[in-house]
């Protein structure tokens, strides 16, 4: 147990210090970055923008995987409903930060903060969903009531993951084409752009890989609780009785 422990502590700080190195060079890299005639020194947000999304993406990936895992009889367990659940509010800390680097971004590209294009738009409605989701989790109910309502919303929700990445392709839209479309050297981005914006992907997976470790193991800790005053409740109510005239 302790040898395991030990691993398991080990790969953690490995990721950690990973994500902690690539964020860093993301960063530092961007602020290098030429400013752009267009966009000026906004153009810079290319190592973090299209980074986020996809995190966004990639986290509501796995909530709909681990609830697809949940629902199948075979391979139904408790951690997969905690898995999606965590991964559920990484993601939507990811679309958050998604919208507000977007709009900071599109201030001086578009003239305004927030415009109802279609990218924008549905980027607002992944967050409201999995918002909604959240929320359904919390409603009081038994564990596994509230672990299959959650998966059947979580399985419903996602399917406005793969519109929102190609809304941009799909209608008229003030928002550029999507990100990896754009890596030809020369043609669409300088390579400079090319190379921060891949690591910026690479550094935004890593930390969420590394968020989720984290966040998985404050909800089995939570349920470990939840059980352990369930049964001081239930001993409680039991000394009662046996007390009781």
């Amino acid at each position: 147990m302790t040898n395991r422990t030990g691993t398991a502590s080990a790969l953690t700080l490995s990721l950690g210090l990973a994500a902690a190195l690539a964020l860093a060079g993301t960063v530092a890299l961007g602020l290098t970055l030429p400013a752009t005639v267009e966009q000026g020194e906004y153009s810079r947000l290319i190592a973090i923008h299209p980074g986020l999304a996809w995190a966004s993406y990639l986290a509501f990936g796995v909530t709909a995987a681990a609830s697809a895992l949940w629902l199948w009889p075979r391979t139904r367990s408790s951690r997969w409903d905690l898995l999606a659940g965590s991964s559920a509010e990484i993601g939507v800390v990811f679309t958050a930060l998604t919208l507000a680097t977007g709009s900071i971004w599109g201030r001086p590209t578009w003239g305004v903060w927030w415009v109802w294009d279609a990218r924008l738009t549905l980027s607002a409605l992944m967050l409201a969903l999995y918002l909604g989701y959240l929320a359904l989790r919390r409603v009081p109910a038994p564990v596994d009531v509230r672990a299959r309502r959650s998966a059947i919303a979580a399985l419903l929700a996602v399917a406005v993951v793969p519109v929102n990445h190609f809304a941009v392709e799909w209608w008229r839209t003030l928002h550029q084409g999507r990100s990896l479309a754009q890596t030809t050297p020369g043609n669409d981005l300088d390579g400079i752009f090319v190379g921060v914006m891949l690591l910026g992907f690479l550094a935004m997976t890593l930390v969420y890989c590394w968020l989720l470790v984290h966040r998985v193991r404050v909800a089995r800790l939570e349920d470990r609780l939840d059980e352990q005053s369930l049964a001081v409740a239930l001993d409680e109510r039991r000394r009662e009785a046996v007390l009781a005239p």
